[in-house]
């Protein structure tokens, strides 16, 4: 990028030249929200520029500023980490070429390119009378001080119902953070042996993968009756990940308390292992998919928590969608069904069911019409999930066996995307993402609530659900008596707000919510 030839009343002296024009196009990025803007960097490379303006070194400029200023833009913006890019080439190399052209659009917004425009035109009228190194560089300084500091600035009121505002900043996260996970590690649930005479009944998990608070509000879907028919609902929920892989070594380590990210890539205690724990409580475990399990190593995760059972053939279910990898992804519906058909011929007195459904993941394609882009038919996609989970409950109801369903999504979509994210990609862990809608729901000839059905507003994550089905184990809700979600709720066990990815935590301790990217400081999360 080099200056045209001076005209007009401009100086010859003005050594940044057409490179005026990169910073303020930063800047009009960095006030639009779309980046960040580290000062100091932007400076030295702007002192750079000054010093291979002379005549010696002016020809080479172009050829080393070029690729400083590309990897300064990606270092702004709020994209993962080169290193984290680098460890992911192997699962990009798997989308298809439609997907990565997807993907490639978000990026594009009207408003910025339109503002973009707008400071060209300005930058070139301007220059040809007026030096602007001075004041570009002024420019800048003032932003970055005057401005909010580089941080994602993410609306998280509407994340979820009852979600509060963020008020008092901690003064030391990072001793409040490794505080919460020395108390975490002390928490654990165990699951006992129902006694005989006791009503059986199976536990059917629902893992569903992108579906927020979020994700609903945005699709207007969050008036869906299957929110209202389950007995206890909660409505603060974390899910803490934003990846299916971190987030199934979550759901099935749920009877202990939440670990480090670092921590879910090392071998769990056996007393953390959901699915073992509810074996030897004397269920029988079973494993339902709607996809072949082989993406990212998905089946690997299951059998490294301890889910040994053959996935649940599909053979001759419909396959109304495709994958991002075109893989086939099966009917829920269908396939809920043929699993509720397995089921009524087997022998087991009780069974724990672990179902999990990638048909609302990002890039899935309508087999019926694969022209149409996966954000455009989420809310499709969305509307019939909803719908095929409650005709299952229905079915469940009418087989006259009992049941305790539990929906628990594994993050959400990032459906709509936000200032410092588009929409799908999932780094940042805000609580658009990991406020996830968990509902439980008893099922039975027998099942009477007693009352109104129970929503906990308080922060939970996966503790809370352990804690549930320990005590409708112990105390099972049918008889003719009724239950009251409130028994299964007393005690329940809160958790604050910590959310993790690869490369980012966000920390809501203290009324206050601060975020930490790679190895940058703490900043304020608004």
């Amino acid at each position: 990028m080099e200056a045209p030839p001076a005209f007009g009343f401009r100086s010859i002296s003005d050594r940044l030249g057409a490179w005026n024009f990169y910073f303020i196009a930063k800047l009009v990025l960095f006030a639009m929200g779309l980046i960040g803007f580290h000062l100091i960097e932007n400076l030295v490379f702007a002192a750079a520029l000054f010093a291979l303006a002379t005549p010696r070194w002016r020809r080479f400029r172009p050829w080393l500023g070029v690729p400083v200023a590309i990897a300064l833009l990606y270092y702004d913006s709020w994209l993962p980490g080169f290193a984290r890019v680098a460890s992911q080439a192997g699962l990009v190399s798997s989308f298809s070429a439609a997907y990565l052209m997807e993907l490639a659009g978000r990026f594009v917004s009207g408003m910025a390119i339109a503002l973009l425009a707008a400071a060209l035109l300005a930058y070139v009228v301007i220059a040809r009378f007026v030096r602007l190194d001075v004041f570009v560089v002024v420019a800048m300084v003032a932003m970055a001080l005057l401005l909010p500091p580089p941080g994602p600035r993410v609306p998280t009121a509407a994340a979820a119902p009852g979600a509060e505002k963020a008020s008092a900043v901690p003064q030391n996260p990072e001793a409040l953070l490794a505080d919460f996970f020395r108390k975490e590690a002390q928490r654990a649930i165990t699951f006992d042996r129902p006694a005989e005479a006791s009503p059986a009944f199976d536990v059917i998990f629902l893992h569903v993968c992108s579906l927020s608070w979020d994700d609903l509000a945005a699709t207007g879907m969050d008036k869906h009756p299957l929110l209202a028919s389950f007995d206890i609902q909660l409505q603060r929920f974390n899910a803490v990940s934003t990846y299916s892989g971190p987030a199934v070594i979550r759901f099935l380590r749920a009877p202990c308390g939440q670990s480090s990210h670092r921590a879910l890539y090392a071998p769990s205690e056996p007393r953390c292992l959901l699915m073992p724990g509810l074996e030897q409580a004397g269920l029988e475990p079973q494993l339902v998919l709607n996809h072949d399990g082989h993406f990212d190593d998905f089946l690997v995760h299951l059998r490294a928590q301890g889910v040994k059972a053959a996935p649940l053939p599909l053979k001759g279910i419909a396959a109304p969608q495709r994958g991002f990898d075109d893989s086939r992804i099966y009917d829920d519906g269908a396939v809920l069904a043929s699993a509720l058909e397995a089921r009524q011929k087997s022998a087991a007195a009780r069974a724990v069911v672990y179902y999990n459904t990638v048909s609302l993941h990002d890039g899935n394609r309508l087999a019926s019409n694969p022209a149409v882009k996966s954000s455009e038919t989420y809310k499709v996609r969305l509307a019939k999930l909803l719908d095929d989970v409650q005709g299952f409950m229905n079915k469940l109801a009418a087989s006259g066996r009992r049941a305790v369903v539990v929906l628990v999504p594994e993050h959400g979509a990032a459906w709509r995307g936000d200032a410092a994210q588009i929409a799908g990609l999932r780094e940042i862990p805000t609580p658009a993402i990991t406020l996830v809608p968990v509902g439980v729901r008893v099922i039975g000839p027998d099942a009477r609530r007693n009352g109104e059905a129970l929503q906990v507003s308080e922060p939970t994550s996966f503790l809370a659900v352990s804690h549930i089905i320990a005590r409708m184990l112990a105390k099972p809700p049918f008889g003719a008596e009724g239950f009251r979600p409130a028994d299964y709720t007393a005690g329940l066990p809160l958790t604050d707000f910590v959310s993790e990815g690869e490369t980012a935590t966000l920390l809501g301790l203290g009324g206050a919510y601060r975020i930490r990217q790679d190895r940058d400081p703490w900043k304020e999360f608004r």
